[in-house]
């Protein structure tokens, strides 16, 4: 059993295990191809019995399956879980997203059906993207009467902007916001980090490992849609970065994946705002690596060091194509 203090999540959150799991890649057909279900469940569990008690998932990952094998896998076991739901994403039969549905009345329908899937009766932190076409102040006024109705217990945001943040904080208090930051994705440091900072709200960092990339990782099933992503096309430009990595690692004698992840709650500390690693392991191997990284410790000078090593500046490739990130509130 490993013993970490936990965190808060923000000045109105909850405590919470210094990392979160994220469970969007788990399933037998997900955003990274085929998966091992069974695998899945028993890193799931795992986590709990580590300590690790904030999974993320959403009500389209999988089209709903990912609800439903999270919902398996807490039988039995949903005193021990803080489940993080996102909702908001339409998708159509073939996959492809559509847009997005914010409306009030959108808000309460995606609930009900994710607290069917997931065979709960509340979900303690529900979290919504930015639609364009309805004010954020009437998505978290809806999901701010969920809380009132005890379907909810903390409000949260993916992918916003400052100034959405502050609107949305307004309405309700938003314990804390999802967004990408790693070595190589620090866009959000210059405006939207600060106003977290002031505003109290921790962050749930994602993409931490720039979804494997800078771990060396290349998508090797037909069904992994990293292989459209802009910086796995340019994969073997981005392989000077992977190499300072693993240079710098070898001489602190951790992984590359231990010491990106330790970065971020580092540079995070420093920017004055909680973050909590969210990361994708889908096997107990990949998981013991992530809760390893808590035994990393880097100081400023180290911090400094490891991000002009491995420069955000020298990437090949956005984060996501173009079109998505039209889309995306917190690159605005």
């Amino acid at each position: 059993m490993t013993t970490k203090p936990e965190v808060k999540l923000g000045a109105n959150g909850p405590a919470v295990f210094p990392v979160a799991l994220g469970c969007m890649g788990m399933g037998a057909t997900s955003w990274y191809g085929k998966s091992d279900e069974s695998e899945n469940i028993a890193t799931i569990h795992e986590a709990l019995e580590r300590g690790v008690n904030l999974l993320d998932t959403g009500d389209f990952y999988g089209m709903g399956r990912n609800e439903l094998l999270v919902g398996k896998a807490l039988q039995g076991r949903r005193d021990k879980a803080l489940l993080s739901v996102k909702f908001g994403t339409l998708r159509g039969p073939d996959g492809v997203i559509l847009g997005r549905d914010a409306r009030p009345q959108a808000v309460k329908n995606a609930l009900a059906h994710s607290l069917s899937r997931l065979g709960v009766d509340y979900i303690d932190i529900y979290r919504t993207g930015l639609d364009p076409n309805v004010p954020i102040e009437d998505t978290v006024g809806a999901m701010s009467d969920l809380v009132k109705a005890g379907y909810v217990r903390y409000i949260a945001l993916s992918e916003i902007g400052a100034d959405t943040i502050r609107r949305a904080a307004s309405v309700h208090p938003v314990c804390d916001v999802q967004l990408e930051h790693s070595l190589v994705s620090r866009g959000i440091e210059s405006k939207v980090v600060p106003t977290l900072a002031e505003l109290g709200i921790a962050v749930t960092a994602f993409g931490v490992l720039s979804r494997g990339l800078l771990t060396g990782a290349r998508p090797k099933d037909e069904g992994d849609a990293r292989a459209h992503l802009p910086r796995f096309e340019s994969a073997k430009e981005n392989e000077p970065l992977v190499s300072a990595l693993v240079h710098v690692a070898l001489q602190k004698n951790v992984t590359p994946a231990q010491l990106a992840i330790a970065w971020v709650r580092a540079r995070g500390t420093a920017l004055g705002v909680t973050t909590v690693p969210t990361l994708g392991a889908r096997t107990r191997a990949q998981l013991a690596d992530v809760i390893a990284s808590l035994d990393v410790s880097l100081d400023a000078a180290e911090v400094a060091a490891l991000a002009q090593a491995v420069p955000a500046s020298a990437v090949v490739g956005s984060r996501y194509p173009e079109a998505w990130l039209r889309m995306i509130d917190s690159e605005k």
